[in-house]
């Protein structure tokens, strides 16, 4: 007897495994408030000018120009330079009169008092910051040197507006340290041709080293002018460089953009 062999099951595909579900994206943070920059440090403010300098600045600078005004004055008396008759010496303002604003005194001997009597404060306050720079050794950081050239030509550029970058520089630049250094030679020399025309006789010696009575009244008008043009760059550098330096010599303190010490 013949036995139905069973038949054989097909084989069937595997069911395949349900794909695990992968996790959702998290949710893309908020973007980022923007950040405010922070607000530039606020400079330090700092001791710049000792109390002498600072009087003897604005005590030089009324004495001086009181005695710029009586100079004009006395000038007005004889406004030539040279023996009577002439030939004169150069001079762009000769036989010219200044204008009564600028003169001190009304007359002569006006002239005179008033300059006699602001010459001698002037000399004494001089005195005070020379000394006062001698004996705290400041006069290093106003004294120009020959190795300052290099650097104040630097500083020509910049103010010319031929260099960009400011020079770097420590509580003076070599262009100030040019220009202070000249000034007090350049009272000195105001004083020593003053006592010239002052004392011509008593002191001979001193005005013939001058060139005479008439050129150390020369030498003397030209030191007024240098003393203008002086204040006049001085006074404008200070308001379109650095103005904080105008309360520093008020105060003594100082915050600007420049250090206060070498």
């Amino acid at each position: 007897m013949i036995q139905d062999t069973p038949a054989e099951e097909e084989p069937t595909a595997p069911v395949p495994e349900a794909e695990a579900e992968e996790p959702a994206a998290a949710p893309a943070p908020p973007p980022a408030a923007p950040v405010a920059p922070a607000a530039p440090a606020r400079r330090p403010l700092v001791k710049r000018h000792h109390g002498i300098v600072r009087f003897a600045h604005w005590a030089n600078t009324v004495l001086l120009l009181g005695m710029i005004a009586s100079g004009l004055q006395i000038y007005m008396a004889f406004s030539h330079f040279g023996i009577r008759g002439g030939p004169y010496y150069p001079n762009p303002w000769d036989g010219k009169p200044f204008p009564l604003w600028a003169r001190l005194g009304g007359w002569l001997a006006g002239g005179l008092n008033w300059h006699f009597a602001l010459a001698w404060p002037f000399v004494l306050t001089g005195l005070l910051y020379v000394g006062y720079l001698a004996v705290s050794g400041e006069w290093r950081s106003i004294l120009f040197r020959p190795r300052d050239v290099p650097r104040a030509w630097q500083m020509q550029l910049y103010y010319l507006r031929l260099r960009k970058e400011h020079p770097p520089q420590g509580k003076h630049n070599a262009l100030q340290k040019l220009a202070y250094t000249s000034i007090v030679l350049l009272g000195a020399l105001s004083v020593l041709t003053g006592f010239a025309v002052y004392k011509p006789t008593e002191l001979h010696w001193l005005t013939a080293l001058f060139g005479g009575y008439e050129l150390a009244r020369y030498w003397h008008f030209w030191a007024v002018w240098i003393f203008v043009a002086f204040i006049v760059v001085h006074v404008a550098l200070v308001f379109l460089v650095d103005p904080a330096s105008l309360r520093a010599m008020i105060t003594g303190w100082y915050r600007g953009r420049f250090p206060s010490h070498d």
